[in-house]
């Protein structure tokens, strides 16, 4: 039996919108070092479940912990240990890249030689560094992309939740974020995502879940989820 306290805790998630049940009764566990993937064709549930995980809507039943703690009961404490990065993410159009990471970086009290090496670190490794000092509003929807994924990884969160992370990324940034999403979970971390894409969910998570219609119809270790077909098999035949 694992004893760690986990790092994400859904029990008994409810969310309606009138008379509609968005999601519900939905239970899941996110450890430390799993990368869960989160899958559901579109208005199954996926984003409203999301949203509440980081505190930006509210729900109407249940409860949701990070690291322990009820978001319910203290916002505050869990965001200082998340990170979110919707699938399509606002940013300050008048600031330039270097000066949105800084606003970050203040905002999660990340040390100035800390940030420095992390901002360093990651813009280099996603080929961003020429594009600091430039305005936002100039950047390309994948430059976006890049700019708001090194701003959730600078205060090395505890969680990192991302809505639909590869859109808007070439291969090559594809491949390194996979490769920085393994090296945060590998620090203790656990990242909670959403994709469409079923290959990459297959390849990457070694936990799954699938919603369908507001409904958790398949979650656990990612090779008992697929037994023996690859998750699409499993995505397309579950629920019918």
């Amino acid at each position: 039996m694992d004893t760690r306290t986990p790092v994400l805790s859904i029990e008994h998630f409810t969310k309606t919108f009138g008379s509609k049940r968005a999601v519900d009764d939905a239970s899941l566990t996110v450890m430390p070092g799993d990368i869960y993937g989160f899958v559901g064709h579109n208005g199954a549930g996926k984003t409203t479940l999301i949203r509440s995980v980081v505190g930006v809507a509210g729900f109407d039943g249940g409860t949701i912990r990070i690291d322990g703690t009820s978001i319910a009961a203290d916002p505050l404490a869990v965001k200082r240990i998340t990170a979110y990065v919707p699938d399509n993410p606002d940013v300050y159009d008048f600031l330039t890249g270097i000066q949105y990471l800084d606003y970050i970086a203040d905002i999660f009290e990340v040390p100035a030689a800390v940030r420095r090496e992390r901002i360093e670190r990651y813009a280099g490794k996603l080929s961003l560094t020429p594009a600091l000092g430039d305005l936002i509003s100039s950047y390309s929807h994948g430059m976006k992309q890049k700019v708001v994924l090194i701003g959730a990884l600078l205060h090395e969160p505890k969680l990192l939740v991302l809505d639909e992370p590869f859109v808007g990324l070439d291969p090559e940034a594809s491949y390194i974020l996979k490769g920085l999403m393994r090296e945060l979970t590998e620090r203790g971390s656990a990242i909670f995502f959403s994709s469409h894409v079923l290959e990459v969910v297959e390849k990457l998570c070694n936990k799954v879940a699938i919603i369908k219609a507001g409904k958790l119809i398949a979650d656990g270790p990612t090779e008992e989820v697929i037994g023996d077909s690859g998750l699409e098999a499993v995505f397309l035949g579950l629920g019918k």
